[in-house]
């Protein structure tokens, strides 16, 4: 049986010689190197694809630690070479990825792996592919598809000292907000090929510049059509100055959900270090816009209340980053906070302190950035009407009770703002002028803003709401009558030692719109009426 077998492999290797299979030029041991690169996170590192191509039975082995989407890419790699008009070596080939201790996946590394069996055929010189970093997933007809994390990878191939790159067509535009390297766009296996045998020209990839991303860039939701809500606007503008997280409170139909849409349009412009970090997030992610190849504007990000717990933290198989991940320099917005599972909410805690959330997997340990401005809504009550002035409550003292513990003390204490925000009456929605645009409130912000990049600058820290101990001893110092003032609001609405905190950053933010060196009397005042819900909702 066994001689049979060998008889049917001798027939079948002479019947398709010349047809797409052959045996190898030379009968020695054939290997190539190819460099590429990997990803843990938003951190890449260089892959070395060792090939080898013996004599003997044909093989495909991956050894190195590769996932399935590696192990899979012989049907992919073996179709592209042919139906490319190329060779595919009928003998043993084995494909080593260094370093082999470290978990690879995912379908980049077909291009360079199809292009070490070519090398080891010399159809395509080695040398022609020295100092190249080398990506891209094929299809069968040899074409080179688009790849996630491709910004990252370049990132950290750069810091490396890596500065020529051959990338898929469709992540040009993300490759091409990176200077100082020259990055090769190429469509299919055959373009490839014929570029490193000198048979074609491929131009470099133009560098664009991020001021020019920003050019007629405009906010689909603006302030100037919120109707009303003049002290829900105001903490707004506060939260957007010292980067306060803030709640909204108020009954169905009273515009929450609007006001937390126009929010971004008041932000300050993403600066071009946070933008590429939000870029590298949605990059790995795959939900970056390949026609604008970086994120220009905060990400607004608002999952729906059944969003389980790794939608929201990040991990999976490939421990992706999740909804706070992707709303890092941003907003997430939760509406109807109460209706997501609190142990799903109960894990912002970490992050709106640190900036950042590990997911930790089997094998995976990633660090992922989560600094954003939490903007949560939610209802008074269950029936939502509870101290409206226009509408009934009917529910029953326990029901509050129970719908308000849905959310816990420590995190509320996280929350530096809760907003009252009633109906608008029909009075002032059906007036026709326009209201104070996003524009006027942005300019206020960015002046605020300024005052504190000013204030820490060379700390690490670019916010009241993100202030140390350190900064906060420093920076919110308050005379006798200040002093009083919060003394007795403390006992009063029997405040938490965070909160106290809180009221603090909130009032240095205050004196920042103002334009004070000082936290004075008003700023208190104010600063403590975004806190008077502390006792009011008390549970």
């Amino acid at each position: 049986m066994y001689f049979y077998y060998v008889e049917q492999m001798f027939d079948k290797l002479l019947t398709n010689f010349g047809k797409g299979d052959t045996m190898t030029p030379k009968e020695n041991n054939m290997l190539a190197k190819i460099l590429s690169f990997g990803l843990t996170g938003i951190t890449g590192y260089p892959v070395e694809i060792e090939l080898d191509i013996n004599a003997g039975l044909p093989g495909y082995d991956v050894v190195g630690l590769a996932d399935v989407a590696i192990k899979e890419s012989k049907a992919r790699v073996k179709a592209a070479i042919k139906n490319s008009a190329f060779n595919y070596p009928i003998n043993k080939v084995i494909i080593n990825l260094a370093p082999a201790d470290t978990k690879k996946e995912g379908s980049l590394y077909d291009l360079p792996i199809a292009l070490g069996i070519l090398v080891s055929q010399e159809i395509v010189q080695n040398k022609s592919l020295e100092g190249f970093i080398v990506l891209g997933e094929l299809s069968l007809d040899g074409e080179i598809r688009k790849l996630n994390g491709i910004l990252p990878m370049l990132i950290s191939a750069k810091q490396m000292g890596y500065t020529k790159f051959i990338i898929p067509y469709d992540n040009a535009m993300e490759a091409s907000f990176i200077d100082q390297i020259d990055v090769y766009p190429v469509k299919t296996l055959s373009d490839v090929v014929a570029f490193l045998n000198g048979q074609k020209t491929i131009e470099k990839n133009n560098n664009k510049t991020f001021e020019s991303a920003l050019k007629n860039h405009d906010f689909k939701h603006d302030f100037a059509y919120v109707r009303g809500q003049v002290s829900a606007k105001r903490a707004m503008e506060i939260a957007a100055a010292g980067g306060h997280n803030i709640l909204l409170i108020g009954p169905p139909g009273a515009g929450k959900t609007m006001l937390a849409k126009c929010f971004p349009s008041i932000l300050p412009d993403l600066s071009f270090e946070e933008s590429l970090e939000v870029t590298k997030i949605h990059s790995v992610a795959g939900v970056l816009d390949a026609k604008k190849g970086i994120v220009i504007e905060r990400p607004f990000r608002s999952p729906h209340h059944t969003s389980t717990l790794i939608a929201l933290t990040g991990g999976g198989q490939k421990a992706k980053p999740g909804e706070i991940s992707l709303a890092h320099n941003g907003v997430l917005f939760l509406d109807e906070m109460p209706e997501y599972k609190r142990d799903t909410i109960e894990t912002l805690r970490q992050p709106m302190e640190d900036g950042y959330i590990t997911v930790a997997r089997n094998a995976l340990t990633v660090q992922y950035p989560a600094n954003f401005i939490m903007v949560a809504s939610m209802n008074p009550c269950p029936c939502g009407y509870y101290g409206s002035s226009t509408n009934v409550c009917k529910c029953t003292p326990a029901a509050i009770h129970k719908y308000l513990s849905k959310i816990s003390g420590p995190l509320m204490d996280r929350i530096d703002l809760h907003i009252e925000v009633d109906a608008v009456n029909y009075e002032e929605l059906t007036q026709y002028k326009l209201e104070e645009p996003s524009s006027e409130i942005k300019k206020r912000v960015d002046k605020a803003k300024s005052i504190q990049l000013k204030r820490f600058k060379d700390s690490g820290i670019y916010t009241n709401a993100k202030m140390s101990d350190r900064e906060f001893q420093k920076y919110c110092v308050l005379d006798k009558t200040c002093a009083d003032l919060l003394e007795t609001a403390f006992k009063k609405l029997n405040l938490s030692a965070r909160a106290y905190n809180r009221i603090l950053k909130v009032a240095r933010t205050i004196a920042d719109l103002d334009g004070s060196e000082k936290i004075e009397r008003p700023h208190i005042l104010e600063a403590i009426q975004y806190r008077s819900l502390d006792k009011k909702y008390t549970v």
